[in-house]
């Protein structure tokens, strides 16, 4: 699946819905189902650790440089800043069959699981 849409678009939010996240970059909409992994400049940060909702919410306003969905394998997300939001995809790593979805309109009716 392709994700490439959010290069150079901002974060605009960052959402936490009961058990899942999502992220806004202008119109695209990406849900997750499982938690991303925070990868900063010299440490990394994981769900239910202090920092985590900060980390997430640090980078809203910053610019996403690359952006891959590697199904089956991974979905990374890396900002300018060399900030990264790293999700493994792979069998033994997930709970569930799907780990999120993602529209390019923000839009339901167009979003694709992954």
């Amino acid at each position: 699946m392709d994700i490439s849409a959010i290069e150079g678009e901002e974060l605009k939010s960052v959402e936490f819905v009961e058990d899942y996240l999502q992220l806004r970059f202008g119109e695209p909409l990406l849900k997750l189902y499982d938690w991303p992994h925070i990868l900063l400049t010299d440490s990394s940060v994981a769900f239910g650790e202090p920092e985590y909702r900060n980390a997430l919410c640090a980078e809203i306003g910053e610019t996403v440089e690359k952006a891959m969905l590697e199904e089956d394998d991974a979905l990374t997300i890396e900002f300018a800043n060399g900030i990264v939001f790293a999700l493994s995809l792979r069998e033994e790593d997930v709970d569930s069959p799907e780990s999120g979805s993602y529209s390019v309109s923000g839009e339901e009716a167009d979003a694709q699981e992954f």
